[in-house]
């Protein structure tokens, strides 16, 4: 007789500085099925060096990208949506077994291509020319914080991470991810997509673990710039907020309704979360 084939499961990874390194501490952890008993594969549990280390490449790779042009940041953007659309039947896949629904991948797709097209338009709708009683022109425009963490919620899984992503990085940061919890894996399909499209590496870092474990180094962390909450977790909330207010980081509350996810995201408003207000001077004449 016959002996039944065992299929060989997927060990996912994290995605750090473009690369794909498993957790330095070893660990991971099962990711179940809808049904909450199905092995649909492994994934890596992301430990505080692990998050250390994308702290490090996330800050090598803001200033070449907040250098790039606001056209090519927006083409990036672009290109990842073009890839993710070629990949759809695999993470629909994905997110049937996971979750039991596969609406937010187009969902998703679409938030991608709108914010791509945020990448030219946020700067001069968000800037000012302010009226100053001296004989100078006073200038107040948008740039980039630096690095940027961000929690994702539970469901949905895919949507939230763009929706997290894509207004924090198109004006110029870099981003560090925590990714679902409860469903990781297509998050971790997404960091692959992002590897293989224009996306310097060290732009997004994705991480999968625990918001416990993980949230307090977001929080204390003095080479991170802004922390983003999306995970609709009161105990996170609190630990991120009051982090942040010891050291001075950003901090702006992205927890949304599942259903809402699609349409509150489109908010052009989520991308000054990210960015600071400077203004400068010149001499009329001058």
């Amino acid at each position: 007789m016959k002996a039944k084939r065992l299929a060989v499961l997927k060990t996912y990874k994290l995605f750090i500085g473009g690369a794909f390194p498993r957790s330095e501490s070893g660990r991971v952890r099962p990711a179940l099925a809808a049904d909450g008993k199905t092995l649909l594969g492994n994934y890596a549990q992301a430990s505080r060096k692990d998050f250390r280390d994308a702290v490090v490449k996330a800050r090598a790779a803001q200033s070449k990208w907040a250098a790039s042009s606001a056209y090519l940041r927006g083409q990036i953007l672009y290109r990842a949506a073009e890839l993710l659309e070629s990949r759809r039947a695999e993470l629909e896949s994905e997110l049937r077994r996971a979750i039991g629904k596969i609406d937010e991948v187009s969902q998703a797709i679409d938030l991608l291509v709108h914010y791509a097209g945020w990448t030219d338009k946020y700067g001069p709708l968000f800037s000012a020319v302010n009226p100053v009683a001296s004989p100078h022109f006073n200038f107040t425009f948008p740039e980039p914080t630096g690095v940027v963490c961000a929690v994702c919620p539970d469901t949905p899984p895919l949507l939230a991470l763009a929706a997290l992503i894509a207004p924090a990085i198109l004006s110029g940061n870099s981003v560090i991810v925590l990714a679902s919890e409860r469903h990781p894996l297509p998050a971790v399909t997404f960091a692959e997509i992002l590897a293989t499209s224009d996306m310097p590496g060290g732009v997004v870092n994705i991480l999968t673990g625990l918001r416990g474990e993980l949230a307090p180094q977001f929080a204390d962390h003095l080479d991170v710039n802004a922390v983003i909450d999306g995970s609709g977790d009161a105990g996170t909330a609190k630990t991120l907020q009051a982090g942040s207010a010891s050291n001075l980081k950003r901090h702006a509350d992205h927890s949304l309704a599942e259903a809402d996810w699609k349409s509150a995201a489109e908010n052009p408003y989520w991308i000054l979360d990210t960015v600071e207000m400077k203004t400068a001077w010149h001499p009329m004449g001058a």
